[in-house]
């Protein structure tokens, strides 16, 4: 129920005509009038009957009237009720999940060209931006890492992980370290940290080795500094997403105005609101869904964003969504993005 309209809360008459109004407006994208309403609902309701339901949602703020007499369209608050409490999302058409499968179930060895074909394949079936999220290395497990020295007192540090990507830093330090120092080094640090994700070396191991300094030596000791410097800080560069087929949205008539065309595409390229949202997203558990000014991002004021967490050992790694207009129907769209979010999971795990 709406609770707070007037003394009464909305009654199910009035939450049957909202569920009609949006899902009209979703499918035509115009203004839907009483008369419409009255007619679609299969209610035995007059028109003006329709009207008073409708004045009191509108004094309520679930829907508005862009125009005078140009019938009602639902607002972000009526939208919220409705995904809520009056959707019935619809299965996934068989041929639609096979398509599904075929792309992501291939075979294929590299992670992040299987999160792009998973972008591309929820870009596809709903004709919106598809985005994922690529994990930052702090969740996956240090296979190796190796310092190599470079000229300028600069260290090459190599490091291996567990999901077969190879990350290269290069850190300043203190003075020229010989090949066998460094090689010394390395095999000190993979003694102790292989096996370990970053997260967990920053915020452990180092801490824990750096309590025994006293009984390293010099060396030990040293490796430990090198250490702190290669990992201490996330790497920004890791900080991603992909994007696929951002260019389906001018295609709609919500967006089509060009001031919000190109915000879009700003905020595609730069990607620093949207790879916050979708870390809001990945903390959260299963689907989450925002729309228009939801977000806390002015750019996706006349968008929402529908997005599922995907999975490595049952360990939150990345979120993959669907960015579109708020008119997008989503009985539709919520299905295809959780089942390619676990799809996407399951292909992850297996080439593990």
């Amino acid at each position: 129920m709406i609770a707070g309209m007037a003394n009464d809360p909305i009654n199910d008459r009035a939450q049957h005509l909202l569920k009609i109004l949006v899902e009209r407006y979703i499918r035509d994208g115009a203004p839907v009038g009483s008369r419409v309403l009255a007619r679609d609902s299969g209610l035995d309701l007059s028109s003006a009957s329709v009207r008073n339901v409708m004045a009191d949602l509108e004094d309520h703020g679930f829907v508005t009237s862009p125009h005078t007499s140009a019938g009602r369209v639902p607002t972000v608050k009526g939208y919220r009720f409705f995904v809520d409490m009056l959707l019935t999302v619809k299965p996934l058409r068989n041929r639609e999940l096979e398509q599904l499968r075929r792309q992501i179930e291939q075979p294929m060895t590299d992670p992040k060209a299987l999160l792009q074909t998973a972008s591309a394949a929820v870009s596809g079936l709903t004709q919106m931006a598809g985005v994922v999220s690529i994990p930052r290395r702090d969740h996956a497990a240090l296979q190796h890492l190796e310092f190599l020295p470079m000229s300028d007192q600069r260290v090459l540090v190599v490091m291996v992980f567990s999901d077969a990507e190879v990350q290269n830093r290069i850190i300043p330090v203190d003075r020229v370290y010989r090949p066998g120092e460094l090689q010394e080094a390395s095999n000190f640090l993979n003694s102790q940290l292989i096996g370990k994700s970053l997260a967990d070396i920053r915020a452990k191991l180092i801490a824990e080795l750096r309590t025994t300094q006293q009984s390293m030596n010099k060396l030990m000791q040293q490796a430990v500094a090198l250490a702190e410097n290669a990992i201490a800080a996330p790497d920004q560069l890791d900080e991603d997403m992909l994007v696929a087929g951002q260019t389906n949205l001018m295609a709609f008539s919500d967006l089509s105005d060009v001031s919000k065309l190109k915000g879009l595409f700003d905020a595609f390229n730069t990607k620093r609101d949207l790879l916050h949202l979708l870390d809001r997203c990945a903390a959260s558990d299963g689907v989450q869904i925002f729309i228009g000014e939801e977000s806390g991002y002015k750019v996706l004021d006349e968008c929402s964003v529908v997005t599922a967490p995907y999975e490595v050992d049952d360990k939150v790694i990345g979120v993959l969504g669907v960015i579109g207009p708020t008119r997008m129907a989503y009985e539709r769209v919520i299905p295809i993005v959780n089942i390619t979010a676990r799809l996407l999971s399951a292909a992850l795990n297996s080439t593990r």
